[in-house]
């Protein structure tokens, strides 16, 4: 089975007033897909690479989408995500943990941004398989990227489905 966004978000329980981000959202498939639990809520799609901005606002604009704003932000700085601290119930960090450089400071703004509670969804790849995934030498293990979060006050809640290639997870937030 391959990787399913809106069934992966669903233990999340998102509410219909929500506040999510995406971070790393790159063509926006888990941005859409949140908006299929959270209406009347906000969606915030965060991207560093330019380059994939249409592709996301293509995507809203096709759905006819009107609670997701799309923000060009660098979330390996704390404050670069442009979102306000505190301000998020959930933030979805879907295969951008093995491509992220500055894990440590991804994680602090993961942790600005979600009130106290506030949930992450935490996808990565599990594995290279012969590169139909990262390079071997990117992967994050499951326990290495647990061990990140607990590190930084997050309590693991549970594990989440993400098909066969994909570990998922979610973590709670402590301030």
């Amino acid at each position: 089975m391959m990787l399913n966004p809106e069934e992966t978000i669903k233990p999340l329980l998102l509410l219909d007033d929500s506040r999510v981000a995406d971070f790393g959202a790159g063509s926006g498939v888990f941005t859409v897909a949140a908006t299929k639990y959270v209406h009347s809520g906000k969606v915030y799609a965060v991207e560093i690479q330019r380059e994939l901005l249409p592709l996301i606002i293509q995507k809203v604009d096709k759905e006819h989408l009107k609670n997701i704003e799309i923000l060009w932000g660098n979330i390996e700085e704390v404050g670069g995500s442009k979102i306000k601290e505190a301000s998020l119930d959930a933030v979805i960090f879907a295969n951008t943990l093995f491509q992220t450089e500055d894990k440590h400071t991804a994680i602090l703004e993961i942790k600005r941004v979600l009130k106290n509670g506030g949930k992450l969804l935490l996808v990565d790849w599990a594995g290279s398989f012969g590169n139909v995934g990262p390079r071997e030498e990117s992967v994050v293990s499951q326990d290495s990227a647990r061990a990140m979060f607990e590190e930084q006050g997050f309590t693991f809640l549970q594990e989440v489905p993400a098909g066969e290639y994909h570990y998922g997870m979610i973590l709670i937030c402590h301030k």
